[in-house]
């Protein structure tokens, strides 16, 4: 899955390689002695899951957790989980997967795209689980809106004021005010929860309600985060932890919005280099040519709209959704040329293919999930935000200077966050995790959600991190890169074995 990058920036928001006496077969987990669990914890963590059949083969259950973790005897909320059992008489445990969002499905992901997920041997030594964290999906839901069209105007409703005009500030934060209103009335007191430590405290219930000692876990993207965030509180009760994708916990949401822009930039460029060297790209002229060709039709799109079948208004903000989405994936880059084709021609429709995609609204016009709203709920209580006008200027002025391209399109992405109902539980800083164990860490050099330096940042933190690099582009590696990546990851999860140093796959 991906990061996501909101809309109307309201919000940020694939050689073998040489292991470390890796031969062998599947190495069982060591028997661990019993663990303390706090009484007022015990109800939660010794419940007994109903499991039944779904989803043609696999089983789902329903957990349930304390709405407030420092209130367990309050109230409480449901946590979805979809399994697919090992084949393996000598099955290792549990590996629980998150695909990132935040506010992406885990059930979703592993239901419907579990050979995408994991590679076949993992899935025979794994009963390998799907979970929907607090506020997403099949879950206890963050809700903000009451219909698809509430969430198209939010996402992509007209307006005819100038960009970073007074009245432009104004209806945003009208807008803003009203979204952030919105989620708290359809919501309740689960708006103030869905932070990703409470998330992470679910998970370590998970664990035990599965039967497994340690946690064994596989995040992607977003998921990175939870599963740094999870073995910083329960470092003790970490198993085989793989992190792809990474992102920083140190940094801000600025910094984290600074950096999606240049890598979304840089993305563009490689799509571009790719693309003048393909018959049919609709531009022409060196890279640098091609750049500015993309900035004119922003710019123009922002200015003159163009208006799709439904009547939805293709502007500027809706036009960066429909690039950014295929550069998730070198795959999709023939798509992205469709789309620029199609808007050089007047029609507006490809592109909203593409925004349709990204933030999951069916052909029928509903949107298919909550994943936007859990996006944005989970990260205005992960992540501070400054609510200083000025010091978003200066902020819109070094994405314009340092994505020229993208980076005007991304500014102000603190507003929303701004008028949310609870203040952040979180503050960015580094990770250590000390007494973790080790824990590995994948970067994509040409990652533009997830940009690769965030990678080397978190491996660097982790007292137990090893980095593994993969020279290449789109949106995370293991499993969809090539057999360097693959097996250092079977590696690490079946055996336990970690690289004597980054194989640089």
């Amino acid at each position: 899955m991906k990061m996501k990058v909101a809309l109307k920036g309201l919000i940020l928001t694939v050689a073998a390689v040489t292991l470390t006496a890796c031969s062998g077969g599947v190495v069982p987990e060591p028997d661990k002695s019993p663990e303390a669990i706090p009484a007022e914890y015990q109800p939660f963590y010794s419940q007994t899951l109903e499991w039944t059949d779904c989803h043609d083969g696999m089983q789902c259950a329903t957990a349930v957790a304390p709405l407030d973790w420092n209130e367990p005897a309050g109230e409480t909320i449901e946590l979805a989980l979809v399994r697919h059992s090992a084949t393996s008489s000598k099955k290792l445990g549990s590996l629980f997967v998150n695909p990132g969002g935040p506010g992406a499905s885990g059930v979703s992901f592993i239901a419907d795209s579990l050979d995408y997920a994991v590679s076949g041997a993992v899935q025979k030594n794994y009963d390998v689980i799907g979970f929907d964290p607090r506020g997403v999906g099949a879950s206890t839901p963050v809700v903000c809106v009451d219909s698809a069209a509430e969430m198209d105007e939010f996402l992509s409703g007209a307006t005819d004021t100038v960009r970073a005009s007074p009245e432009w500030f104004a209806e945003r934060e009208r807008a803003s005010a009203e979204f952030a209103q919105g989620c708290l009335e359809r919501t309740g007191d689960l708006l103030a929860h869905v932070d990703t430590v409470s998330a992470a405290h679910d998970l370590d219930m998970l664990r035990a309600t599965v039967g497994d000692r340690e946690l064994n876990y596989l995040g992607y993207s977003y998921g990175t985060l939870l599963g740094a965030v999870y073995a910083e509180n329960f470092p003790g009760n970490v198993g085989r932890l793989v992190l792809d994708g990474a992102l920083d916990p140190a940094s801000s949401s600025f910094e984290v919005n600074l950096n999606q822009s240049i890598g979304f930039e840089k993305a563009l460029r490689a799509y571009l280099a790719d693309c003048i060297e393909t018959e049919g790209c609709p531009f022409s002229g060196s890279v640098d040519e091609a750049m500015t060709q993309v900035g004119d039709l922003l710019a123009q799109l922002d200015e003159s709209p163009l208006y799709a079948s439904d009547g939805r208004v293709l502007g500027a903000d809706a036009m960066l959704t429909a690039i950014i989405a295929p550069l998730y994936n070198p795959d999709a880059w023939s798509f992205l040329t469709d789309v620029f084709s199609a808007v050089a021609d007047g029609d507006a429709q490809p592109a909203y293919s593409s925004v349709d995609w990204y933030y999951s609204r069916g052909d029928d016009g509903e949107y298919l999930d909550n994943s936007t709203e859990a996006f944005l709920a989970i990260n205005c209580l992960d992540y501070p935000v400054t609510k200083d006008p000025e010091q978003w200027e200066k902020e819109a002025q070094e994405l314009a200077r340092k994505a020229p391209v993208i980076g005007p399109y991304m500014a102000y992405g603190d507003e929303l966050c701004s008028k949310w109902a609870y203040p952040a539980v979180m503050t960015p800083h580094k990770i250590l995790a000390q007494g973790a164990g080790d824990i590995l860490v994948i970067g994509t050099t040409g990652d533009p959600a997830t940009p690769y330096r965030w990678a080397k940042a978190l491996a660097a933190q982790l007292e137990g991190g090893h980095l593994i690099s993969y020279t290449g582009e789109g949106h995370t590696a293991y499993n969809k890169s090539n057999s360097c990546v693959n097996d250092a990851v079977d590696g690490f999860l079946l055996r336990g074995k970690v690289p004597a140093q980054d194989p640089k796959c």
